[in-house]
Order: C-alpha cells, then structure tokens, then sequence
C-alpha cells in the first residue's frame, strides 16, 4: 500500500531562494527514484517561509532508503543547515471508508 509523506519546513528568511534553488536541482533524481509516484512542492500562503512538500511513495521503505541516500550524499546536512527549526515528518496511510 503507498504511503503519503508531509515534510514540514520552516526555512531561515535568507535561505529561501537558497532551498528552493537546491530542490529544483535535486527533485529530478526523487521524482526517479525507486517508488516515488509524486512529489510537490508548496508554500504556506500566510507564511513564505513554511515550505511544505507532499510526497507520495510505493511503501514507507522506499522512502527511508531514498533517505538514507540522500543522508549519504550530505543533501539532508545541507538542506538542515538552511532551516530555522528541525523539520516535522508525517506518514500518512489511507483509510478505506
């Protein structure tokens, strides 16, 4: 069964353009790693600096090898290093009703 995944950032004001910048340069390799379906971007409307992305992947394993790869890399260092607080993770599953 997919797992949805909500990652919650809060980046410093100076480091916007910096962060985005960065995601565009490495969401081609997520969007084509193993088990991702989709991935967007979005921004709190009432605060720019609230970086919100949706992610959806075949299972929560796929996810957590594409982060320990990422974590290989230094990408999640840097990405961290340009956040005010740490991020919030959620996995969500659907509820058949």
């Amino acid at each position: 069964m997919s797992v949805d995944i909500i990652l919650d950032l809060h980046v410093n004001p100076e480091n916007r353009e910096e962060l985005l910048s960065f995601f565009s340069s490495i969401l081609p390799d997520t969007r084509a790693y193993k088990g991702c379906q989709n991935i967007t971007v979005t921004s709190n409307e009432d605060n720019l600096h609230n970086i919100v992305i949706l992610e959806k992947w075949n299972q929560r394993s796929d996810y957590e090898n594409y982060m320990a790869w990422r974590t290989e890399r230094g990408d999640i260092e840097k990405i961290a290093n340009l956040l005010a607080s740490p991020p919030n993770l959620r996995y969500l599953a659907a509820i058949a009703i």
